[in-house]
């Protein structure tokens, strides 16, 4: 990764660059703005100084008046998935003012990731905690008890009901919350990150996922630079169908939230799907690189599969080679220090660039042999077991086993990254064929 490292330069590769500078001084106005409006005082600056790199947030609530800049960065950060940073940052607004309702509330929305994974038993039991907690606490408005409440729902029953359906009854909250205040645009958009977290996978009309992005492309226009609203577009119109919808955002949230690990990666999720493998590896080079600093391996080796595919697309087969043992790396060190967060980025990703490795360069042989490994996704596994089978089954080459353990594989893989290809074509000739 030295060479990559040391080669890499921010070039925005499409034909947007007209664009990208409006988008960067949309940024700057909001920031303007902002400060403007409060007159630049010393909480002001201190604000700023939290603030920077992860976009605006103004969320008010009920605690000490100098615990509101933290308040909002910890909220920032919360809304680009540092989920790390923002339980730190909320732990640590409890430890100031025990009797700040909302940070417990922000304490119990960090240990909950989304649009990534159910909580692990024992996250569901600190969320809970947290919500019990912020349920005593008796100064807060009737709007955060709305808050806190419908957090609450999804906390509750965790063993009479099943993920899906507490996650259902918290979107229903969180649209009752958005209709009683129509004012709160924190609750429009966290009522969008709730449909998308409530969203049937097996739904091909995406109901929810245009819902919630009709809902953020009007706020959009109104608070360009606030991280929620680019972050969750993204996420809304991640489907080659509507991936068009969602580069204006892509470039925005490249620009506005510099700061964030997952933010920095964000953005290729759009370039991936229109094929702008330079803007992919770009992003990538400088998200892996963010996460080894301040994020999590796991979201390091999600951005690392990402950098293998692209490079990949563009024939560059012998840096794609060394993004797969830098990742292999990280899984053994992980290995060895008996590492596991739970996070399924990290088994997924491990499987996917293997099998991204044999099969864009027609390795029949060697995607007969990978390595199956075992782990609580079912869909990393079937990824393996895809790669096993598929192809090289057809040649004499794949195992029974393996064939009908594919399962979804098929559908991961080729679903979620070689159907970027219909975009642009076939993958372009190796420049480096025979190199890796």
């Amino acid at each position: 990764m030295a060479e990559i490292r040391a080669s890499w330069k921010w070039r925005p590769a499409g034909r947007f660059p007209m664009l990208i500078r409006a988008l960067q001084r949309l940024c700057l106005v909001a920031l303007l703005t902002a400060a403007i409006a409060v007159g630049k005082t010393a909480a002001q600056g201190e604000k700023d100084a939290l603030m920077a790199g992860r976009g605006t947030v103004s969320f008010p609530v009920s605690c000490n008046a100098h615990l509101q800049p933290p308040f909002d960065a910890a909220l920032a950060a919360l809304h680009s998935f540092w989920y790390g940073q923002a339980l730190k940052e909320f732990t640590a607004i409890t430890e100031a003012d025990p009797e700040c309702a909302m940070a417990y509330w922000g304490t119990a929305m960090s240990v909950w990731n989304q649009l990534w994974a159910p909580p692990r038993p024992n996250n569901l039991q600190r969320g809970l905690d947290a919500i019990e907690k912020a349920r005593l606490i008796t100064r807060k408005s009737p709007r955060e008890s709305d808050y806190i409440e419908a957090l609450a729902v999804f906390y509750s029953d965790t063993d009479k009901l099943d993920h899906a359906t507490r996650a259902a009854a918290y979107a229903r909250k969180m649209e009752e919350l958005a209709q009683r205040y129509p004012e709160d645009l924190e609750a429009q958009i966290f009522y969008a990150l709730a449909l998308l977290a409530s969203a049937d996978p097996l739904d091909k009309t995406y109901k929810n996922q245009l819902q919630a992005g009709a809902m953020l492309e009007k706020l959009f226009a109104e608070m360009p630079g606030h991280p929620g609203v680019s972050h969750y577009i993204i996420h809304a119109y991640d489907y080659p169908a509507l991936a068009d919808r969602a580069l204006a955002a892509a470039l925005n949230y490249a620009v506005c939230v510099t700061i964030v690990p997952h933010a920095i990666h964000m953005p290729s999720h759009t370039y991936v799907l229109l094929g702008r493998w330079q803007d992919t590896i770009n992003a990538n080079t400088a998200a892996q690189e963010a996460e080894e600093d301040r994020g999590t391996p796991e979201d390091r080796i999600h951005a690392l599969d990402y950098l293998v595919y692209a490079y990949l697309q563009l024939g560059q087969d012998a840096k794609a080679k060394q993004v797969l043992d830098l990742a292999l790396q990280i899984e053994n060190e992980l290995l060895a220090s008996k590492h596991d967060s739970g996070l399924r980025a990290r088994p997924f990703g491990i499987a996917a660039m293997e099998a991204r490795w044999t099969l864009e360069r027609h390795d029949w042989a060697a995607a007969a042999t990978l390595p199956v490994r075992p782990t609580r996704y079912s869909n990393a596994e079937a990824v393996s077991h895809f790669a096993r089978a598929g192809p090289g089954r057809g040649r004499g080459r794949g195992t029974r086993q393996s064939a009908e353990n594919a399962g979804g594989g098929k559908e991961y893989l080729l679903g979620k990254t070689s159907r970027h290809r219909a975009h642009d074509g076939k993958r372009v000739a190796r420049a480096d064929a025979g190199s890796g």
